[in-house]
């Protein structure tokens, strides 16, 4: 692989961007990143682990000369970063984001953006439930999508080359408009995640059942819920405000097509039972053959390291 960025400023040092840094350097695809985190402890942990070739203390620092600028902070916060970084960014450069929701961040960071510079909004669909600066590994996006969100009089030549830098580091890359991408996430990622932390709310809520057992006696759908309960709270409390419309139109199905399987259970229908079961079996099926997971045991996790 060659260089495709001569200075990478990685504005926030956590999951994403710090695997972001490693597949970077493990391809040789920037000639120098530099970083920074709000918290002066995630700085100092990157300056220790050496995630990044710079650690500074701004993100106006960070993004002096920087050729790309990945925005990898919550969703929430990004509108006044770009207020803060607009001023310094370099004429050329091209400005990007990891966020999952894109129509929010396209609203809040878009007006702050200068002419001259490139937005192109970007969301790799990769993650663990781990986060901070030591997360991060190479691999994170290897065979994983990313969909990058071009904005109106996005340069074809700019976002060629973010293309290639996501391929470079192992995603699969298609585009997408950014409302069509917030209502394909909210099916995919947003209300799944909302209904595991509901399903792991409800079992500490049942008394009955003692905190001891439901971690002893966790069947493999629980210890599911639970991982993607896991995940950075701040982040995930951004997601759901600033993707409010497409998640509460999926929570609605959801809410109708539970009503429906509640009222097959307590009429004893299991023939819609059993019919639904298979329809939703082949979507798994579908989801192997992508490569998007595996068939082993464990919900496919269970022999997987890094």
């Amino acid at each position: 692989m060659s260089r495709i960025y001569d200075r990478v400023a990685l504005i926030g040092l956590g999951l994403i961007a710090g695997s972001m840094a490693h597949a970077m350097r493990k391809g040789g695809l920037a000639g120098e990143i530099v970083g920074t985190a709000r918290s002066p402890e995630t700085r100092a942990v990157a300056a220790e682990i050496g995630l990044v070739d710079r650690v500074v203390a701004t993100a106006a620092e960070a993004v002096q000369d920087a050729d790309l600028v990945v925005l990898a902070v919550p969703v929430g916060a990004m509108g006044a970063v770009a207020a803060e970084i607009g001023p310094h960014l370099k004429p050329g450069a091209t400005l990007t984001d990891v966020g999952s929701v894109k129509r929010a961040v396209i609203d809040a960071v878009a007006p702050h953006v200068p002419r001259g510079v490139h937005f192109i909004p970007a969301h790799p669909l990769a993650g663990t439930e781990h986060s901070g600066p030591r997360a991060g590994f190479a691999e994170l996006f290897r065979n994983r999508w990313c969909l990058i969100v071009p904005t109106d009089g996005s340069d074809p030549a700019a976002v060629a080359k973010l293309r290639a830098l996501w391929e470079a580091m192992g995603s699969h890359v298609d585009e997408m408009d950014a409302d069509h991408h917030d209502l394909v996430l909210a099916v995919t990622s947003h209300a799944p995640h909302l209904i595991a932390y509901t399903m792991v709310g409800v079992a500490d809520d049942m008394k009955r059942v003692t905190d001891s057992e439901v971690i002893k006696y966790s069947a493999a759908g629980f210890r599911d819920f639970t991982r993607i309960a896991a995940s950075d709270p701040t982040m995930w409390r951004d997601v759901f405000l600033t993707n409010k419309d497409a998640t509460l139109e999926i929570l609605g199905r959801f809410t109708e097509e539970l009503f429906a399987l509640q009222r097959a259970i307590r009429t004893g229908d299991g023939q819609l039972l059993h019919d639904y079961f298979t329809r939703t079996r082949a979507i798994r099926r579908g989801i192997i053959e992508a490569g998007q997971d595996t068939a082993a045991p464990d919900f496919g996790r269970g022999a997987v390291s890094r």
